[in-house]
């Protein structure tokens, strides 16, 4: 196995091996996170028809108010929470995770903790 050079590379080959498992149909979209260093984001994600049914994240003007800072476990619960309620009110209940490469730990697990809190089954 060929040693990779930085991080960056290990999420990519990390968010390629979990995509091989997981896809998003229109009853059951993926729930994509990605994080950076500032800020959160998720999306539902229909792959069949290549479609985006709706996103949050921390740079929304909505949530910005909300948040001291984009990068931290709060603002996780409350992209969690907003994307959530706008699933909801766009008729998705069931969907699947995709943590993007990232571990299940920290901010990823706050946003999906906090989405299965405001509604959501996955």
């Amino acid at each position: 196995m060929i040693k990779l050079k930085n991080r960056k590379e290990q999420n990519r080959r990390r968010h390629i091996r979990v995509r091989k498992k997981i896809s998003g149909v229109p009853e059951c979209p993926r729930l994509a996170v990605y994080r950076s260093t500032k800020h959160i984001y998720a999306q539902l994600i229909d792959d069949v028809n290549k479609v985006t049914i709706c996103s949050a994240s921390s740079i929304d003007k909505d949530l910005r108010e909300k948040l001291a800072h984009g990068g931290n476990i709060d603002a996780a619960k409350v992209v969690g929470e907003a994307i959530a309620q706008k699933a909801l009110k766009a008729g998705v209940k069931d969907c699947v995770f995709d943590r993007g490469g990232f571990l299940y730990h920290g901010r990823v697990s706050a946003l999906a903790d906090a989405a299965r809190e405001a509604g959501l089954n996955f």
